[in-house]
């Protein structure tokens, strides 16, 4: 009887899940195969030819040993004289320092030294004076800025602009200046030979007193007076008639012009009127072509 043939009976086949790490096949096969095959046939072909591994013979094992004994030796000898070598060193250091601290010691005296005779020099200049300034000594003494004075007048303090930096190319050039918001030399020029002309009797930038032959210049960005270099801010203490002094020196062309540099340049100033200034007296007053006048009260 002949019937529709029969199909071959369909054989399900169960897929495996996937592996978790089949999306990481580089890093399995780096973590199955740590050891590159070229690596293990060089080993296997050592351990079948007897040259790897510990040495066999007496020769080669007495020649490792030698090795390991120098190898010993001279860490060994490193290590002593390192040891050695540490005491001298701390010996050179301690001297070092000592000689640094002496030296220091002995530059201090100096520099005591150098104020006493400042003061002793500054006292006999006052003595001349008074001997030789007849009624007049003690204002020629205090316009000579040869002592100190205290009295009412006005604080000025000029600074440099916040972050402030050190390049130019600014309209300031055209006078020898840097567009940087420093302050200049010149500047502080100005401001002392405004207060001048504004009525003050004695100034003083941070406690060192200007006098006749007061000179402020420039050394790099650094402020010198009297070839003593200042550090911002600068403190003006001008003696004077206070209010009318801050209020001459603020319409004067030289006020104006620091206003202009506040506002152009963010140069940080404050004024402020004072009753009790104290300023101190001129380190030296070195008087080169000046000559007494002969007649009375000299000599």
């Amino acid at each position: 009887m002949c019937g529709m043939p029969q199909q071959p009976p369909v054989r399900s086949t169960v897929s495996r899940p996937p592996r978790p790490d089949a999306s990481m096949s580089l890093l399995t096969t780096v973590m199955d195969h740590s050891l590159d095959e070229g690596y293990a046939e060089a080993a296997a072909r050592k351990r079948e030819s007897g040259t790897g591994g510990v040495p066999k013979t007496l020769r080669a094992k007495l020649g490792l040993a030698a090795g390991l004994v120098l190898a010993a030796l001279v860490v060994t000898v490193g290590a002593a004289q390192a040891r050695i070598a540490a005491p001298v060193l701390a010996k050179e250091r301690a001297e070092l320092i000592d000689r640094v601290e002496s030296a220091t010691a002995d530059a201090d005296d100096l520099e005591d030294d150098v104020d006493d005779l400042r003061n002793d020099v500054s006292a006999r200049q006052r003595a001349a004076l008074r001997k030789h300034g007849g009624g007049q000594a003690e204002l020629v003494s205090l316009l000579s800025g040869a002592t100190p004075v205290r009295g009412p007048g006005v604080r000025l303090v000029v600074n440099d602009k916040k972050q402030a930096d050190q390049g130019g190319g600014g309209p300031r050039d055209s006078a020898g200046f840097s567009d940087t918001g420093r302050v200049r030399d010149r500047d502080m020029q100005r401001v002392v030979n405004g207060l001048w002309q504004s009525g003050a009797e004695a100034i003083a930038i941070n406690d060192q007193r200007l006098t006749a032959l007061s000179a402020i210049r420039a050394a790099g960005d650094a402020i010198l007076v009297d070839n003593k270099p200042l550090v911002p801010p600068y403190t003006v203490l001008a003696v004077g008639q206070g209010q009318q002094l801050s209020t001459r020196f603020q319409n004067s062309p030289d006020g104006q012009y620091l206003h202009a540099l506040q506002e152009n340049f963010g140069i940080r100033t404050s004024i402020s009127v004072a009753d009790g200034l104290r300023l101190p007296a001129a380190p030296s007053v070195t008087v080169r072509t000046a000559e007494p006048k002969a007649g009375k009260g000299t000599s």
